[in-house]
């Protein structure tokens, strides 16, 4: 069951990883059209700000899984493993995963409020369907709460070790 869940964690970060090089190529494109012919389009930023919120948001399982993400390192770098899983434990157990579910939760609600007015850009002429990227905060989430129970599950492995 840890396996596959770690088998979704990573294949979700490799394919949303790609999304940087999509993103490089239509914001480089964007700045092109805009400095040599004037030529700029409301969906074209869309598109833009919702594909730099669906990396963010489904890269940060894969980010906590590799321990790439932010982290004031000054005492954690020269603990022992078991230091860092007691501080691993502690911190998912009674931040990550609390504050995690209550995003799921307020995601969730505000996706659905979405979904139901069917709510588009407020930009003239920008994508419809805000509430597709309202959802991927509810993926995104779902994700890093899985993470964060097996982040747990290893720690206490590593503690009995």
């Amino acid at each position: 069951m840890i396996k596959k869940a770690q088998n979704i964690i990573d294949f979700s970060g490799r394919i949303i990883s790609w999304m940087t090089t999509v993103l490089v190529i239509i914001i480089s494109l964007d700045v092109f059209l805009r400095k040599a012919f004037k030529l700029s389009k409301p969906w074209v930023l869309d598109l833009e700000w919702e594909i730099f919120a669906a990396i963010f948001l489904i890269g940060m399982s894969y980010t906590l899984k590799y321990d790439k993400h932010v982290r004031v390192d000054v005492f954690y770098t020269n603990f022992s493993e078991q230091k860092k899983a007691w501080v691993n434990l502690i911190g998912t157990v009674f931040l990550c995963i609390p504050w995690t579910i209550l995003l799921i939760q307020k995601s969730y609600h505000y996706a659905m409020n979405s979904w139901y007015i069917r709510e588009g850009s407020a930009n003239p002429g920008g994508l419809g369907a805000r509430y597709l990227i309202k959802f991927v905060m509810v993926i995104g989430f779902c994700l890093l709460l899985i993470q964060a129970l097996i982040l747990i599950i290893q720690s206490i492995q590593k503690i009995r070790n």
